[in-house]
């Protein structure tokens, strides 16, 4: 009776999959999915044949039967494949994952053949039954996990070609490992399984008919998915541990002796708690998904595009909207928010909010550096997810969050800013307009991004902090400028006082008091304006003036010391652009300092050269001179003097300064204990025609030789 089962059973099995191979050859055959269902349905039809005559007349033997067995799930598996290739075209699958299968798989099928062909061979067992067994049962595994594959990822899941076609497939591989996970339990194939085989193959051919009407007009269009990845491979990897459990419990009991059955009860339960235990592990499965998503998948994000959507974002130098808001929103799109904070470190360590968008803060929002956070960024660089920590705070160690930030309504992931490897800024982003599942490469985008913002900030902080201490040190200058000027007030101003007892009665004193306090008058109500009016330029305040006639009044200003400044020869009217009060200034202090460096019996002479479009004055002493060295490195230094408290060692840098703001230079040639000579070029007022304002030829550079050796 249960021959007469095996006969019809696998003899319909043979019947209605020859009628599958003749449909398709004879009209279905465009497609690569088709030629293997072809195939299939050929191998399968003479494999079932074979059985109906090895259950009628007793052959072929065990060998072509078992090889025959192997081809048939190995022409279904192509046929799996052949799916696969289809995704592969269109961009559904990466490389890794077609080579991990292929080699899975090619592997499993050449072990079986070639240990079939040997025994066949050599007439010798090579592997117990059992060891094929469980070959059959690896098979089944294998081709159950990629119609799982298939079946869940199809973008066209709906379909009836792709339903029906993963459904047939699957049933052909679930009856084999059930029939056979029942044969490596009770050490033999049920009868029941058996003869029911055929009728079940059998069965399941209107399915694949179905499908090869529905895929004429509909091809299989699929793809694959991290999590389909992750349960196949959770899937082949129990249906592996499985196999070794069992291989291991039998050569437990065998090798235990009379405590075999005790033992293989003992390691079964072990095994069993301890592959549960693996599965349900949250940190193993998390490390599985990271592993599967970073080797077997393309990335989630084109980072081209990300990297140059940041760069135009970050490139926009204007303040609109400003810096640190630009930043949020910047953090914020990549999670699909708009809404978020920024605090940012300060003077005092302490964590300052800079900016918020879209979201309402508490009212106290400092961060302070000493809170458990903060701490806990120092440590590692991690994104705490607030949604998850709300869950499970354990997973992030009883971490206090800031209240700054556990009173935002809609506070949702806190992101650390480094700066290298120092904490410097702190981002929260707002809860997601539409639902994000997170995973590694969300993070390490968001790090990157991170990274690179906060650079931008402290490029900008470090920026402002530059120009804050440029403008500290233009407004330095501009008061020592003026200290030098009133403390030269000062002197004129004490020494009228201190001569006015002496000499009150004295017309000549009376009248030189006069000039003198109303030259101190102009020069302080034109510091005055200046303090009043920064913004306003040098250049506005320039003129046309006769620099003959100024050298001839400083002459006369400072004849009352010795020794008195004379001026060479009878030079022209030489007219050059400048502000006459800031030149007398400059010239005055040169003639000063002179008068300073020379005893009362020397000798100052000044001399005026007209040369090139510029002029230049010669101020000649025989004072006690200076040393190369000195001019060098210190003589145009700011704050370097050389009369100890008295002076401020500023206004020699100052007429520098002044002499090269009209596009002039100074020179200085010295000799100690023989004198000084300063030459200072200034262009001409009207250098563009070649000619001085006395309308005079410029003498030539020989000329000029000529003033130097005269003052000399």
């Amino acid at each position: 009776m249960f021959r007469d089962l095996s006969v019809i059973s696998h003899g319909a099995a043979a019947a209605v999959f020859a009628v599958l191979a003749v449909l398709v050859a004879t009209r279905y055959l465009r497609r690569d999915i088709d030629r293997a269902l072809f195939l299939a349905a050929i191998v399968t039809a003479l494999w079932a044949s074979v059985l109906v005559t090895q259950s009628l007349w007793g052959s072929p033997g065990f060998f072509t039967r078992y090889l025959l067995e192997l081809l048939r799930d190995t022409a279904w598996l192509l046929l799996l494949f052949a799916m696969l290739r289809d995704g592969f075209r269109q961009g559904r699958f990466t490389s890794q994952i077609k080579k991990v299968l292929g080699a899975a798989t090619a592997i499993l099928i050449i072990t079986l053949l070639a240990l079939g062909t040997l025994e066949f061979a050599l007439h010798i067992d090579l592997v117990s039954g059992k060891t094929k067994v469980i070959g059959q049962i690896a098979l089944s595994l294998l081709g159950l996990s990629l119609v799982e594959q298939i079946w869940r990822n199809s973008t066209v899941f709906g379909r009836s070609s792709m339903k029906y076609l993963c459904i047939g497939v699957a049933t052909i591989f679930a009856f084999d490992f059930f029939m056979y996970a029942d044969a490596l339990l009770f050490g033999q194939v049920a009868d029941s399984f058996w003869n029911a085989r055929g009728f079940v193959n059998a069965a399941l051919m209107p399915l694949f008919a179905i499908n090869v009407v529905n895929t004429r007009k509909q091809p299989v269009d699929f793809q694959l998915s991290r999590s389909a990845v992750f349960h196949a491979g959770t899937l082949i990897f129990a249906g592996g541990y499985l196999l070794l459990l069992a291989i291991g419990g039998y050569y437990v009991r065998a090798l235990g002796g009379e405590w075999g059955e005790a033992l293989q009860v003992l390691f079964i339960t072990v095994s069993l708690a301890f592959l549960v235990t693996l599965l349900l592990s949250r940190r193993i499965r998390g490390r599985l998904m990271v592993f599967i998503s970073q080797n077997f998948f393309d990335y989630k994000y084109d980072y081209r595009d990300e990297w140059l959507k940041l760069t135009k974002e970050l490139a926009n130098l204007s303040n609109e909207p400003p810096l640190p808001e630009r930043i949020v929103r910047i953090l914020a799109g990549l999670v699909e928010s708009n809404a978020g904070a920024l605090w940012i470190k300060g003077e005092q360590k302490d964590f300052h909010l800079k900016a918020s968008v879209n979201i309402a803060t508490p009212k106290y929002t400092i961060i302070d550096e000493d809170s458990d956070m903060v701490k806990f960024f120092k440590d590692r660089e991690w994104i705490i997810d607030l949604s998850e920590y709300r869950e499970d705070p354990v997973s992030y160690n009883l971490l206090e969050i800031p209240d700054s930030i556990t009173k935002t309504a809609e506070a949702w992931l806190v992101i650390p800013l480094y700066l290298d490897n120092e904490l410097y800024g702190i981002a929260m982003v707002g809860a997601p307009y539409a639902r994000v599942e997170l995973n590694w490469e969300n993070f390490d985008l968001i790090k990157v991004v991170a990274r690179q913002t906060c650079n931008l900030i402290a490029q900008n902080d470090a920026q402002n902090r530059l120009s804050r201490a440029m403008q500290f040190e233009a407004v330095s200058k501009a008061s020592a400028f003026m200290v030098h000027d009133l403390k030269t007030l000062i002197a004129q101003l004490s020494l009228l006082v201190k001569n006015a007892p002496k000499h009150r009665n004295n017309p000549a004193f009376i009248d030189d008091m006069i000039a003198t306090t109303d030259h101190a008058v102009r020069k302080m109500s034109n510091l005055v304006d200046h303090i009043r009016k920064p913004s306003s330029g040098a250049d506005e305040q320039r003129a046309s003036i006769d620099l003959t006639q100024l050298v001839r009044e400083l002459i006369e200003d400072n004849s009352r010391r010795s020794p008195a400044p004379w001026l060479q020869g009878a030079p022209p009217a030489i007219q050059v652009c400048a502000d006459k009060e800031q030149l007398r200034s400059v010239l005055g202090h040169l003639i000063s300092n002179a008068q300073d460096a020379t005893a009362p019996t020397g000798e100052i002479t000044l001399n005026l050269k007209t040369a090139k479009g510029s002029v230049v004055l010669f101020i000649q002493d025989t004072g006690s001179g200076m040393t190369e060295e000195f001019i060098r490195t210190r003589l145009f230094k700011p704050f370097e003097s050389t009369k100890g408290l008295t002076g401020m060692g500023i206004g020699a840098y100052q007429a520098r300064e002044y002499i090269q703001e009209l596009g002039g230079s100074i020179d200085v040639t010295s000799e100690p204990g023989l004198g000084s000579c300063f030459s200072l070029r200034i262009p001409l007022a009207n250098a563009a025609t070649g000619e001085s304002a006395g309308n005079k030829p410029e003498p030539t550079d020989s000329g000029l030789q000529e003033g130097r050796q005269a003052v000399n």
